[in-house]
């Protein structure tokens, strides 16, 4: 049986000029949160994974693993970063962490669509579903779930909002990627 977590920690970057939030805990980073979410948003969140768990914050727990805020920086400079050995407490389904891993390995500056990672996973028919694992991606941008589109090159979707999205997209140098999407990730 897996320990329960203790504590959890947190700290707030600015990247790209807006806010936004990490949250970790002894094993690993497990949440990034975008700008237009806060940290009282997921507060049920840290309730469910890390009951009793005090939440602090750090700034230097997210140097020690593997100095993310510093690999956040230098992405969102433009620069090409891996993110390999950054640790990770990734909190879902068997499923979800299935399509998580896919995510990680789309290289920078490339494109999969959802039914390329449904094969990834070994199930090509769970397009929708593998969707949905997508939007729940922990930790996005590391998890590089932006790089995941339709396969008529459409952005589909994105929790960080459609916006964002094209950002990463540009920030990798991606082209041929056609606006679209759903209304509610139009932000």
């Amino acid at each position: 049986m897996a320990t329960a977590r203790q504590q959890l920690l947190w700290t707030a970057i600015e990247l790209d000029g807006q806010e936004w939030t990490l949250i970790g805990s002894e094993r690993g980073l497990c949440r990034v949160i975008f700008p237009h979410e806060s940290l009282e948003h997921f507060r049920g969140w840290t309730d469910k994974v890390a009951p009793g768990a005090r939440l602090q914050q750090d700034e230097g727990a997210f140097e020690r693993m593997g100095g993310v805020p510093a690999k956040l920086r230098a992405y969102f400079a433009g620069e090409a970063v891996s993110f390999a050995d950054v640790p990770l407490d990734l909190i879902g389904t068997d499923f979800q962490r299935a399509v998580w891993q896919a995510l990680g390995e789309v290289p920078y500056g490339q494109t999969r669509t959802y039914g390329d990672i449904a094969r990834a996973v070994g199930r090509p028919q769970a397009v929708r579903a593998v969707g949905m694992a997508n939007g729940a991606n922990p930790v996005p941008v590391l998890l590089p779930c932006h790089r995941i589109i339709g396969a008529d090159r459409k952005l589909t979707g994105f929790r960080g909002g459609l916006a964002m999205k094209r950002r990463l997209l540009e920030l990798e140098r991606i082209e041929g990627v056609v606006d679209g999407g759903h209304a509610r990730f139009e932000f």
